[in-house]
């Protein structure tokens, strides 16, 4: 009964979590990265296509771009997102084609 309990109960949690996990796009979005930037073109600010081939097979630009974006190095301000929110934003912006 109580491994029962325990699984029901990780399940909900493991849910919720799901639930709570936005999409890099959907953080792009919220945090107002599309305001400066776009999928495919320049704004004021790379598209994200463009960050993507600039930083295509550098294994550490995931970490060079959270850190500038944590410090607000080639960027305007710091970014105000939480640890877990930066990783998935960089790896949304890392992914475009």
């Amino acid at each position: 009964m109580k491994s029962t309990l325990l699984l029901l109960v990780a399940a909900g949690l493991m849910a919720a979590g799901a639930a709570n996990a936005q999409s890099g796009a959907d953080l792009a979005k919220s945090k107002n990265c599309m305001g400066c930037h776009d999928l495919e073109k320049k704004k004021m600010g790379p598209s994200f296509k463009d960050v993507a081939a600039k930083y295509k097979g550098d294994k550490g630009a995931e970490a060079k771009l959270i850190a500038a974006l944590k410090d607000g190095k080639g960027h305007p301000s710091k970014a105000a997102a939480t640890d877990a929110e930066l990783k998935t934003l960089v790896q949304y912006v890392l992914s475009a084609k």
